[in-house]
């Protein structure tokens, strides 16, 4: 593992959050995977591909696939969800244990930088980017999906039945486009854009699954115990046969170095 500068978010995602994760990777990418045609696009083939925080490596494999022939790395600082990762990977993947502020990255060593919700959690994010903008090639592409508030969205509307979760820090740290354009500018980026994109997310397969499943992620763990009985009721307008389905809304950014 490389060095960690990030040590409470180290400390989250080597316990209880990255142990949540790794055990219900596939309720995860349930949720998320909606997304990952729109990062995928920025993938070709034989591109080199780093992706930032990785998590338990579902997008990571994706763009392996995709690219065919070039080199893709995933780097995540949990170690828990990279023994997923692993497990699952194909064989020209690789992933590694660190911190993306301070990873030593070899100068234009990718052509695009990908990540599905995995760079809201920086303490530095202009460091961060910095160091992502060297990985880069001259003309390389960073795409990424990050949350956007959650007012006005299923999510938010869910969340409304809890105990109020931080805005602007953590998940939404991003969710403003002036703050995120700003940081990525100062970090060396150039022609940043901020689309606004959904997709379907299947949080579990009736109320009470998924209720459990959402008390058990971690802001909502950390924020608001003992909400499962809010939970049901927030969910039950989302409820189909089978499936728990909200839409979610997430920022979509592109960069170019």
């Amino acid at each position: 593992m490389t060095g960690i500068v990030n040590t409470a978010q180290a400390e989250a995602w080597n316990g209880y959050e990255g142990g949540h994760w790794a055990e219900h990777a596939d309720r995860y990418d349930a949720v998320n995977s909606g997304f990952n045609p729109f990062l995928l696009a920025a993938v070709g083939p034989g591109d080199d591909v780093v992706d930032l925080g990785c998590g338990t490596g579902q997008l990571t494999r994706l763009a392996a696939a995709r690219s065919g022939s070039g080199r893709v790395l995933g780097v995540d600082l949990s170690g828990p969800m990279l023994a997923t990762a692993r497990a699952r990977s194909a064989a020209n993947v690789m992933f590694e244990q660190g911190d993306v502020q301070v990873f030593p990255f070899a100068e234009g060593s990718f052509d695009v930088a990908l990540s599905r919700f995995g760079v809201m959690f920086y303490a530095d994010p202009v460091a961060a980017f910095a160091g992502v903008r060297h990985a880069l090639r001259p003309g390389g592409r960073l795409t990424f999906v990050c949350l956007t508030e959650l007012a006005g969205t299923d999510l938010g509307t869910v969340f409304g039945a809890l105990a109020p979760l931080p805005s602007g820090s953590g998940p939404t740290s991003l969710a403003d486009p002036a703050h995120t354009r700003s940081v990525l500018a100062e970090a060396g980026f150039h022609d940043v854009t901020c689309t606004r994109v959904e997709a379907d997310q299947v949080w579990g397969r009736d109320v009470a699954d998924a209720a459990e499943f959402i008390a058990g992620w971690g802001p909502v763990r950390h924020h608001a115990r003992g909400a499962e009985t809010a939970l049901v009721e927030a969910l039950r307008p989302f409820a189909e046969p089978g499936a728990v389905r909200l839409r979610g809304a997430a920022w979509l950014v592109t960069a170019t170095r």
